[in-house]
């Protein structure tokens, strides 16, 4: 049987589901339960981490702060590109969804190229 967490439960909610990898990013959707409740995109360069950090305006800044931890912690620090510093941008609002060209109309065949006359 094990004792309780020494995480803040807050952060023992959240988990990171993994939407897309480079060869020097990635990028999460951030869920608390069944919520989303914001994204992380990561950006490896030489031994620095750039990251952003977008997040719903129901989080609190102890949440907030409690979440960058896990992300340094759980997505920076076990990455096998060493870092120096994680430098962090948050956004704090509301989701207006996900949009791909699907959703703006736009065709998805090639250009045809013609021949000039």
């Amino acid at each position: 049987m094990s004792g309780p967490s020494n995480e803040p439960e807050y952060q023992a909610a959240f988990r990171f589901e993994r939407e897309c990898r480079t060869a020097h990013s990635e990028g999460y959707t951030i869920v608390d339960g069944d919520q989303i409740v914001g994204r992380v995109d990561l950006h490896f360069t030489g031994t620095v981490v750039q990251g952003s950090l977008s997040v719903e305006e129901s989080l609190s800044d102890n949440q907030v702060e409690g979440l960058i931890e896990l992300v340094d912690e759980h997505l920076v620090m076990t990455a096998d590109t060493p870092r120096d510093d994680f430098v962090v941008s948050v956004f704090r609002g509301r989701s207006l969804g996900t949009f791909s060209d699907e959703d703006f109309g736009h065709d998805h065949e090639s250009p045809t190229e013609t021949n000039g006359p």
